[in-house]
C-alpha cells in the first residue's frame, strides 16, 4: 500500500483553497491546479505541484463531493521542503540529486525523468526516498 507524500523536514503551513469538483483525494497526494483549482498531481505535472494534500481524504461517497469547497493542504514556507515519498521503479543511492517523474499524485517514477517533478535528496530504501517539489520543472 502507498502511503502518499509525508512532510519530512521544512516548514510548511495549512491553507485552505478551492478543489475541483468530484474530485477524489487523498491524504498526502501532491496536488495541482487546474483553471484555478486543486486537481491530483499526474505523471505529466510540471511547476505547478507546488501545494500537498493535507488531513483531506476526499472520496466519491463524501456527501459534499460534488460540492464547490475549499480543502486544507499543507504549502511549503521554504523552497527545499523534504517529503517522504514512495517510489515505483528501484531507487538507488546513486539517484539522489537526480530529478524525476511523479507516477500519480502519491508516488514518484524512478524510472522516467521528462518532466523531472521532484528531486531526489535521499535514499532509504529501494521503494522510499526523501525529495523535494521541483519548483523549475519544465521551465527552460
Amino acid at each position: 500500500k502507498f502511503m502518499a507524500f509525508i512532510r519530512y523536514k521544512g516548514k510548511t503551513k495549512t491553507a485552505w483553497l478551492p478543489v475541483t469538483t468530484s474530485t477524489v483525494m487523498t491524504k498526502g497526494d501532491i496536488v495541482s491546479y487546474s483553471s484555478g483549482l486543486l486537481i491530483r498531481a499526474t505523471s505529466s505535472s510540471t511547476s505547478t505541484p507546488t501545494t500537498i494534500a493535507s488531513d483531506t481524504t476526499i472520496a466519491s461517497t463524501d456527501a459534499d463531493y460534488a460540492t464547490a469547497r475549499s480543502v486544507p493542504v499543507l504549502v511549503p514556507l521554504e523552497k527545499n521542503v523534504i517529503w517522504l515519498a514512495d517510489v515505483t521503479a528501484t531507487l538507488a543511492t546513486t539517484d539522489v540529486g537526480g530529478e524525476f517523474d511523479l507516477t500519480d499524485a502519491a508516488t514518484v517514477n524512478r524510472g522516467a525523468s521528462t518532466v523531472d517533478a521532484v528531486i531526489c535528496t535521499g535514499f532509504v530504501s529501494t521503494t522510499k526516498g526523501y525529495f523535494t517539489v521541483n519548483f523549475n520543472a519544465g521551465k527552460q
